[in-house]
C-alpha cells in the first residue's frame, strides 16, 4: 500500500514524487543482500522496516528523501546494523 505522501528530492532540484513502498522495500532488501543476508531474512527485515516507516509516514504530508533515508537506516539498524550502515552510506560506498 502506498500513501499519498510527496517525497521531496535531494536539494529540491528534481520534482517531488509520490512515496512508493515497493521502492523502499527493494532498497532495504538490497542493502541486506549486499551484506550476505539470506534472501528470506532480507525479505522479512525489509517488510518490518517498511511497516514501521508506514506508521511514521501516516502523519506527514511530505518528507524529504534525506529524512526518509535517515529514518529507514535508523529503523534498519535495530534489525541489521551492518546493512543499516551500508544503507545510510550508500553514496559514499558506490
Amino acid at each position: 500500500m502506498n500513501l499519498a505522501i510527496d517525497i521531496v528530492k535531494r536539494g529540491g532540484r528534481r520534482p517531488s514524487e509520490r512515496f512508493d513502498r515497493d521502492k523502499l522495500h527493494t532498497s532495504v532488501r538490497a542493502a541486506c543482500l549486499s551484506v550476505r543476508t539470506p534472501d528470506g531474512e532480507a525479505e522479512l527485515i525489509a517488510e518490518k522496516v517498511c511497516d514501521i516507516l508506514m506508521v511514521w509516514l501516516k502523519t506527514k504530508p511530505e518528507v524529504t528523501s534525506s529524512d526518509l533515508r535517515r529514518k529507514a537506516a535508523q529503523t534498519l539498524d535495530t534489525f541489521h546494523p551492518e546493512a543499516a550502515y551500508l544503507y545510510k552510506h550508500h553514496r559514499l560506498v558506490m
